[in-house]
């Protein structure tokens, strides 16, 4: 079959147009996010009250000494930003804020906004800690500490008293802190040091009673008694013997698990013996003797009763050969078995002689390490306590200076109208744009004529409106069935020989109308006089009974397996000029038999009988059915439903067609709304809103039967819809 040639399709690339014209389509979607994001703001911020700013400024250094440490010179402190984050988090702590809260009577003072007469501590923590921002000046190492307050003269209180306490607190706490840390260093250090004398006693006890030489005892874990050499060698012999082991069973296994006549196909192969080769050789020629025989001197003849007894002798040997076969295997795999077990004890033996020592000298070893430990820990101890007492004898000066003192604000800082007001606006025209843009760069799926021809380099030869039914019951007149004329006019145009009259149709994914799109399709020919046949090839879902009303118990299953004839799996349908062959009950395999000799036999019928011949089939993507259907008919047309599924996937569909010689005619578009989708009205529009409204005015023409010929005015109607 001959491969179709690409589609040549213009390469489109992205136009002003196009980004108007998304614009246009998620329209809704922006003027929503617009008139939400400015709406709320302008409200938000016309009702927000009026708070004032005041900010105070101070200049923090990193506690140090007025002469340096033990080894160390005094010298400038390096910026460190972590410890100026840190210095943010503290100002904003409890410590601070409460005592300032307590300094200023703030639970009584903010009580009568809230008509009480005495806010709880937490609660007027948190209103503070809101109203609070602290951050540093830029380029500088200053602290800012800015309060929002409804009352001007507040906010400059309450930020001088902040940096007032914060400085108190730097400059009194240091002391407090580092004596109660000397103190507690000094007790862990005495809990230490007993420890200390403890465990030495214990290791030199353990010593003395394990009989641990001195050399021994330098080390932190007992000898290994277990050379390397003698523990590779053991695991590498035991690995291989368990390979060995595993690969005998699973031989053993599987042939145990055949049936007899498997046994006597596998056996040579798997396990070669020379006299169940004979014995096989001998029956075939029997066999084969037999069979002449019977043929020519009868059933009933005694020659051929004498061969027959031989072959039932024969067939005993074999049958006693075999099990001895499979006996001697099973004998095979306990060996193996005993060999691996041995290895598995004598390698546990060996092991277990070093864990014994081990185990035994353990305690020793264990309670030296701990004592080492423990000596580490007193010594750092130690260290730090020294360099704790000459640290705090050493003057501090806690460097807290307060530049710049909170004053009243003037101006409100907040809310700031006009800003805040032109911020919603542009933020939500951007985010409304973005969001409709985003929308169709994760929509993949196929949106216009343009999007199948440039991504799958295929004609697009039909586009079917949404909600079609049966033709049979709708009628020849419905607006539906003029989509399937034009598709059958492509279909004829696009023929590349008369001949080809063995269609099917395929998609990627369920749902696609891949069915529906077949059946009425066949419908339209066999109304234009066609003898068609429409064969249930899906064995996996079969549905196309269904739509005729009839039953599946009887179909092209049954024929392929040789059950029926073809005249009693072929039936009737309320056209003339249209059967139908039911799929049949689904079998084991369906692969298989759509492959098999009796399915290439049935279409080759079918081509001489009818004028075409139609195969369902599964999605292609799924099982390999359709792909076995494209590689034997005549022609393929693939279905595509409109934003369903991403183009890679109808791609990777067009290319399994291809990689299986399958001749792809063309694309078919499903499930399109004609009437408000602009990118389909003008392809198709214009007959679909003839027909519907003279349908009842103008009669419907008919051609004469067995007129496969496309029509005048399909012909027309298809220069429309493509120009």
């Amino acid at each position: 079959m001959e491969t179709p040639k690409n589609f040549d399709a213009p390469e489109v690339k992205l136009h002003f147009l196009d980004y108007w014209r998304i614009i246009r389509i998620r329209k809704t979607v922006i003027l929503a996010v617009f008139l939400l994001v400015t709406i709320t703001t302008t409200v938000v911020t016309l009702i927000l009250p009026r708070s004032y700013s005041s900010e105070v400024r101070m200049a923090i250094e990193k506690d140090s000494g007025d002469v340096g440490g033990i080894g160390f010179d005094r010298g400038p402190s390096p910026y460190d930003p972590f410890w100026i984050q840190t210095q943010f988090e503290k100002i904003q702590s409890r410590l601070i804020l409460n005592q300032v809260i307590t300094n200023l009577g703030l639970q009584r003072t903010w009580a009568e906004k809230f008509k009480k007469d005495e806010l709880p501590l937490e609660f007027t923590y948190q209103l503070l800690y809101r109203q609070l921002s602290v951050q540093q000046s830029r380029n500088t190492s200053l602290i800012e500490v800015s309060v929002l307050s409804e009352d001007p003269e507040e906010a400059a209180r309450i930020a001088n008293t902040i940096a007032s306490v914060y400085k108190e607190s730097r400059l009194n706490r240091y002391r407090e802190l580092a004596e109660g840390g000397i103190t507690q260093l000094e007790e862990e250090w005495a809990e230490i040091d007993q420890e200390v004398k403890t465990k030495q006693d214990q290791v030199d006890t353990l010593k003395n009673e394990l009989q641990i030489s001195d050399v021994e005892a330098e080390g932190f874990a007992p000898t290994s008694t277990l050379e390397p050499q003698e523990l590779q060698a053991i695991q590498s012999l035991l690995i291989q013997s368990r390979a060995e082991y595993k690969q005998v069973l699973t031989l053993y296994t599987h042939l145990a698990g055949l049936s007899r006549v498997d046994q006597k196909k596998a056996l040579p192969v798997a396990s070669p013996d020379p006299e169940l080769q004979t014995l096989l050789g001998q029956l075939n020629a029997s066999e084969q003797q037999m069979a002449s025989f019977a043929e020519s001197l009868g059933h009933e003849h005694p020659e051929v009763k004498s061969l027959q007894s031989v072959i039932e002798r024969i067939e005993q040997q074999i049958d006693d050969r075999i099990d001895g076969i499979l006996e001697g295997l099973k004998a095979k795999v306990a060996s193996h078995k005993a060999h691996v077990d041995g290895l598995d004890e004598e390698l546990t033996a060996a092991a277990q002689k070093d864990i014994d020592a081990a185990i035994k000298r353990r305690p020793y070893y264990l309670a030296k390490r701990d004592l080492e430990s423990l000596k580490t820990v007193r010594e750092r101890l130690n260290y730090r306590i020294q360099q704790e007492r000459v640290d705090l004898s050493i003057p501090r000066v806690g460097i807290v200076e307060i530049t710049d003192p909170a004053a009243p604000a003037i101006n409100p800082a907040r809310p700031r109208i006009g800003l805040n007001i032109a911020l919603g606006v542009i933020v939500g025209l951007a985010v409304g744009i973005g969001l409709a843009f985003f929308i169709e760069y994760l929509d993949t799926s196929v949106k216009t004529i343009d999007d199948v021809e440039r991504a799958l380099q295929a004609p697009v030869v039909g586009v079917i409106p949404q909600n079609v039914g049966s033709l049979i019951d709708e009628g020849p007149d419905s607006p539906h069935a003029e989509a399937y004329r034009v598709l059958r006019t492509n279909f004829l145009f696009s023929q590349k020989d008369p001949k080809f009259n063995t269609i099917t149709v395929v998609s990627a994914g369920a749902g696609e109308g891949k069915s529906t799109t077949l059946f009425n399709l066949a419908t339209i020919f066999a109304q234009q006089g066609s003898r068609v046949v429409i064969v249930d090839s899906d064995l996996r879902r079969p549905s196309l009974h269904k739509l005729l009303h009839v039953s599946n118990s009887i179909g092209l299953t049954n024929y392929l397996l040789k059950q029926n004839t073809l005249e009693e799996v072929i039936q009737t349908t309320p056209l003339a000029t249209m059967d139908f062959m039911p799929s049949g009950k689904l079998p084991s395999s369906s692969m298989g038999i759509l492959s098999s000799s009796q399915m290439k036999e049935l279409i080759r019928d079918l081509k001489r009988r009818y004028d075409y011949v139609f195969f369902d089939s599964p999605p292609i993507m799924g099982v390999s059915d359709a792909s076995i259907l494209a590689s034997e008919v005549d022609c393929v047309m693939q279905v595509i439903q409109y934003r369903r599924y991403p183009q890679p996937m109808t791609i990777r569909a067009k290319q399994m067609i291809e990689k299986v010689g399958g001749n792809l005619l063309g694309i078919v578009l499903n499930n399109i709304n004609l009437s408000s989708d602009e990118n389909y009205y003008y392809y198709s529009g214009y007959y679909y809103d003839y027909y519907s409204k003279s349908e009842d005015s103008q009669p419907d023409s008919t051609p004469p039967a067995g007129d496969t010929t496309p029509r005048a005015d399909d012909d027309n109607v298809e220069i429309q819809s493509k120009y």
